[in-house]
C-alpha cells in the first residue's frame, strides 16, 4: 500500500457508519433483530445514496462495551445484519468494527462475509477504558490474517477515544511502531471522545511519521473539514450524517 491511498480507486476516502441498535446479548436489546436490520439497512443506503465511498458497521448500541466480545448471540446476529448490508451493497467498499476491540472477531466475521476491511481500536497499546485494560491484539490479529491470506486491510487507532495509553512515549513512536511493528495498513487518529475533533498538529506529526495512510476517526464535519484535508489521507464520519 503507497502513502497516499486507503481504496486503490479513491484519493481520499468518505466512509460513513452504520451505528447498530442494540443487538442480541446486550443489555439494551429490545427483543427484535428484523428491527435492528431494517434500521441498518435504511441507513447503509442512506449513506450509499448520498455519495460515501465505504461503510463501516458499528455495533454502537451495544453499551455498557466488553472487551472482546465473545457472547455467540451478539456475533451471530452481528453477522447476520453485516451479511445483507454486503448483500444489499456489493458494490462499496465494507468494513467491520466490533466495540471494544474485537478486532479478531471483526476480521473473521469480515472473511465470511467479503467485507474489505477492519477497524481495530487497540492493535499496538495498552489502553484504560471505561470498560477496563484493553490489551493489544497485533500477534492474534495479524496471524489469523496471514493464515488465511486474506486481502482484508486492518484500520487501527492509535490513542483511540475514550482511553488513555499507558505507552507515554511521543504519538510519533507508537505511530511507527503500530504501522512497523504491530502492520497495520492504515492508521486512524481521533479526537478524546465521540463527535470531538482531532488536534490537526497531532494528526500531522503522525501523518509526517509513517508511510501509510491516516484517517481522521471523529469530530469531522462540513466546517472543520478544509483544516484537515490536506493532512488527513481519509474520513471516517459518524455522528455528523445522522439525524436527531
Amino acid at each position: 500500500m503507497d502513502n497516499v491511498s486507503l481504496f486503490k480507486d479513491v484519493e481520499k476516502p468518505i466512509i460513513g457508519v452504520v451505528h447498530l441498535k442494540p443487538l442480541p446479548g446486550t443489555p439494551l436489546y429490545k427483543g427484535d433483530l428484523g428491527e435492528v436490520l431494517e434500521r441498518a439497512l435504511k441507513d447503509a443506503e442512506a449513506l450509499y445514496t448520498g455519495g460515501v465511498d465505504g461503510i463501516i458497521v458499528e455495533n454502537y448500541g451495544d453499551k455498557p462495551f466488553t472487551i472482546r466480545v465473545k457472547n455467540p448471540l451478539t456475533l451471530t446476529a452481528f453477522t447476520i445484519v453485516a451479511y445483507e448490508v454486503r448483500r444489499k451493497f456489493n458494490d462499496i467498499y465494507l468494513g467491520i468494527n466490533i466495540l471494544r476491540n474485537s478486532g479478531v472477531e471483526a476480521f473473521a466475521i469480515a472473511y465470511n462475509i467479503g467485507a474489505d476491511f477492519i477497524r481495530v481500536n487497540n492493535l499496538c497499546q495498552v489502553l484504560v477504558s471505561p470498560e477496563g485494560v484493553i490489551y493489544p491484539i497485533a500477534r492474534e490479529l495479524i496471524g489469523l490474517r496471514e493464515r488465511l491470506k486474506a486481502q482484508i486491510k486492518v484500520l487501527a487507532d492509535i490513542n483511540v477515544k475514550h482511553a488513555y495509553s499507558l505507552d507515554r512515549r511521543a504519538i510519533e513512536e507508537i505511530a511507527k511502531d503500530c504501522t512497523e511493528r504491530c502492520l497495520a495498513d492504515t492508521l486512524i487518529v481521533t479526537g478524546p471522545r465521540t463527535g470531538v475533533e482531532v488536534n490537526v498538529e497531532e494528526l500531522l506529526r503522525v501523518k509526517k511519521a509513517v508511510l501509510k495512510p491516516v484517517i481522521v476517526g471523529s469530530g469531522v464535519n462540513i466546517e472543520n473539514i478544509d483544516k484537515f484535508w490536506k493532512v488527513a489521507d481519509g474520513f471516517i464520519i459518524g455522528s455528523f450524517f445522522k439525524k436527531a
